[in-house]
């Protein structure tokens, strides 16, 4: 294939050298003529482990070159891969500035050569919107064609380390394609045949989300790692230990466990170790921010489930689950419950079904929960999820269980608030009465 990569930084040198090495006719393209004439010459512009010796292969091998000629690469190129960085603004928000100027570019070299068609790839970091919004417009202004028929256009983020990217490159965790159409999203597929990990064809703009997730994360594990050392250190323990036996839990640690967004999370142990953890770090006098904050961003999602909850208006709530977590009946810390207080605090008329939780079954500390923490339970709780449905104007879902997915099917065009995400939440969506708590 014949590929045309806009930008020489990291992310640019290093994809046109590996495409170039899979037997793809490359040319890069940079507004920097020091860079172009570095790969002209075989020298790679930046430093990285082997991307000096393979641009020196591909360059000999006539595979590579580089021009700062917009307007010859994509009429030599049937593909343009646009690296361009996107730098954070003094304020945090993205600059753009970069992208629009190569999409005006590209734009008008596609209208200079009608008939054939070209795909413009995406693989910037950008936030979700950018290229649906700001970047197809430019490139449909520009060209006077119009995105899907007279040109494609794809997202196709990449997951490089600055450091190890050529091995990145060659063994990637996984490649994302968001594509206007079917064709653009073949294209790309094609660029990257053979090579290992899964393939997601989505959305473009869930194209554009996923580098920001895995991003963040990766922040968020260094951070989680450096508070929980910096607290090591401070009781005398080594970290490094204790992170080796952490690791070693495949199953809920270093695992797809608990990384579907949903409810708030509750219970006797995760609010209470929280707590105790940071109290001693505060004790020892360390700063731990990130762990200080997870009870109080949990407390803001709840606060979410809350004003979804009570955006309609309406004043007859029917919830479904009570238990802080499916197949218990253990209500100490349950968000639910908190759900439900503040509703009632706010004189809403509330009715609830649990099927682990009843007045016959409750025993011991729960029965002294409830008596503490909501008195009315009991002339809240009904016996069958059919009597909270035909009392419900508005249903909120905090459980799955197979009665509650038979109610809410015979539960006409009532609203519903799902905060589990209910096995046919794709199909929920397109009803107007339906929000899900975080999709």
């Amino acid at each position: 294939m014949k590929i045309s990569v806009f930008g020489l930084g990291y992310v640019g040198c290093v994809s046109a050298a590996c495409l170039a090495v899979r037997g793809h006719e490359v040319v890069g393209v940079d507004v920097n003529p020091t860079k172009v004439d570095l790969i002209n010459s075989g020298r790679a512009p930046v430093v990285e482990e082997r991307i000096g010796e393979l641009t020196a292969e591909v360059v000999r091998s006539g595979a590579l070159r580089a021009t700062c000629d917009a307007a010859e690469a994509v009429a030599g190129t049937d593909v343009s891969l646009v690296c361009v960085g996107t730098p954070s603004a003094p304020n945090g928000s993205l600059s753009t500035v970069y992208l629009e100027r190569v999409a005006e570019e590209i734009g008008r070299a596609v209208a200079g050569r009608p008939g054939r068609r070209h795909t413009i790839v995406f693989r910037s970091t950008m936030l979700p919107g950018t290229c649906a919004d700001l970047l197809i417009p430019i490139l449909e202004r520009s060209s006077g064609l119009t995105a899907g028929t007279g040109f494609g256009v794809a997202v196709n983020p990449e997951f490089l380390r600055e450091g190890t990217s050529v091995r990145d490159f060659f063994e990637p965790p996984k490649t994302v394609i968001g594509a206007s159409d079917p064709a653009s999203e073949d294209a790309v597929a094609a660029l990257y045949e053979g090579l290992p990990g899964e393939v997601f064809r989505v959305p473009i703009a869930v194209a554009e989300m996923t580098k920001y997730a895995d991003n963040s994360f990766h922040g968020l594990k260094i951070a989680f790692a450096n508070e929980l050392g910096a607290i090591c250190q401070a009781l005398g323990l080594d970290s490094h230990r204790v992170m080796d036996v952490f690791l070693a839990d495949r199953k809920l640690n270093v695992s797809p466990a608990y990384l579907r967004p949903g409810f708030a999370f509750g219970g006797s142990c995760l609010p209470k170790d929280l707590r105790g953890l940071v109290y001693a770090a505060r004790r020892a006098d360390v700063s731990v921010p990130l762990l200080s904050h997870i009870l109080p961003s949990n407390d803001d999602h709840l606060q979410r489930a809350f004003d979804l909850v009570t955006a309609s208006g309406l004043r007859k709530i029917g919830l479904f689950g009570l238990s802080f977590k499916p197949g218990t009946d253990d209500l100490r810390e349950s968000p639910l419950v908190e759900l439900a207080e503040r509703l009632i605090g706010k004189g809403y008329n509330l009715r609830i079904y649990d099927a682990n939780v009843s007045m016959s079954r409750l025993m011991g500390a729960n029965r002294e929960y409830i008596a503490d923490r909501l008195p009315h339970l009991g002339d809240l709780l009904t016996d069958s999820a059919e009597e909270v449905l035909a009392h419900a104007e508005v249903c909120v879902v905090g459980s799955r269980e197979p009665a509650v997915q038979a109610a809410l099917a015979a539960g006409g065009d009532r609203p519903v608030v799902d905060l589990v995400r209910l096995p046919d939440a794709e199909e929920r969506r397109a009803h107007p009465g339906y929000v899900g708590l975080g999709w």
